[in-house]
């Protein structure tokens, strides 16, 4: 009996400390593993824009931190819009770099410039108006200002973005066509990316595989310049968002680094075929919130999920 008793100590002990081990086994995996669960959390947002979007949808997401990843419908092929401006932004830096132009270098304005869409540059003086090469640049991406975008792929040379892009193994993205050109646009000569390769095309870029560190800095700066897009539409004011949207009739972009502290974070998100362009608006926009959200907590939460900040409110 005293043995029998013994033995059923002897397993209840057992019993009840296996429980205990494989709580703190738990417990060393769960920083990783809580991660997982907001990135769930992340996807099923997204499945429900997706859901009611009357239109295509593609993301793509990366974690610049972790290299983690969400994709939805990341490798179809959609219109950029202006959306390619950053790929033609990429290119001038790069010549800029490799000397074969200067950033500062003068153009005046011609008449034959100026094209629909052009917005600020059709407002100025040809023949008279000189800006610098940066200050062209700097109106193709604030203003997506056409006019300065087609002086900027003349300058740089459509096959030369392209072949960059060939040269970063993105064999969807390209620049098939200059801004406004409506014959080429009616042949199908449209400008095309998947939202996986958007987002490959600003990582390479923001790791420096593209640029120096002056250039990519710089660049960096002109794409973080105020613009009216989706991403930002309702994230903090001060938020450094590094981005260029794009419109087209049944499309609209956005494409970006959101500059989330430690927690920086890649989006690229691609409407097409849309019944309404503001639906596709609004997609972007509500995508954009629950990223960051997501990404802003982990930027200042402990590794187990406590968030510390000046406002704390919580019970220490």
């Amino acid at each position: 009996m005293l043995k029998r008793h013994f033995l059923s100590v002897l397993f209840a002990a057992a019993f009840t400390a296996v429980p205990s081990f494989a709580q703190q086994s738990s417990q060393e995996k769960a920083p990783p593993e809580k991660e997982q669960i907001l990135w769930q959390k992340l996807e099923v947002t997204i499945n429900g824009v997706d859901q009611n979007l009357d239109g295509v949808l593609g993301v793509a997401i990366l974690d610049l931190t972790t290299g983690q990843k969400y994709l939805l419908h990341a490798d179809e092929v959609f219109p950029t819009a202006s959306s390619i401006k950053i790929a033609i932004l990429a290119e001038l830096y790069r010549q800029a770099q490799q000397g074969k132009l200067k950033l500062s270098d003068l153009y005046t304005l011609q008449a034959s410039d100026i094209v629909g869409g052009s917005g600020i540059a059709g407002a100025l003086t040809p023949g008279v108006t000189r800006l610098t090469l940066r200050d062209v640049a700097a109106l193709m991406i604030s203003v997506s200002d056409n006019s300065a975008t087609n002086i900027i792929i003349d300058r740089v040379g459509m096959e030369n973005v392209n072949a960059l892009l060939d040269s970063l193994g993105l064999k969807h993205m390209r620049l098939r066509r200059k801004m406004m050109d409506v014959n080429a646009a009616a042949e199908g000569r449209e400008n095309l990316a998947t939202p996986r390769e958007m987002a490959m095309l600003l990582e390479d870029l923001y790791r420096g595989k593209v640029l120096n560190k002056q250039m990519t800095d710089d660049f960096f700066e002109l794409l973080s310049v105020h613009k009216e897009s989706y991403i930002p539409r309702e994230l903090p004011e001060d938020l450094r968002v590094a981005n260029k949207p794009g419109e087209l009739e049944g499309v609209r972009n956005d494409s970006g680094i959101v500059f989330t502290g430690k927690r920086p974070f890649i989006i690229s998100v691609m409407t097409t075929y849309l019944r309404r362009e503001k639906d596709g608006g609004d997609a972007i926009i509500r995508i954009a919130i629950a990223a960051y959200q997501m990404f802003d907590r982990l930027n200042r939460a402990s590794q187990y999920g406590r968030v510390v900040s000046p406002h704390d409110t919580g019970n220490p």
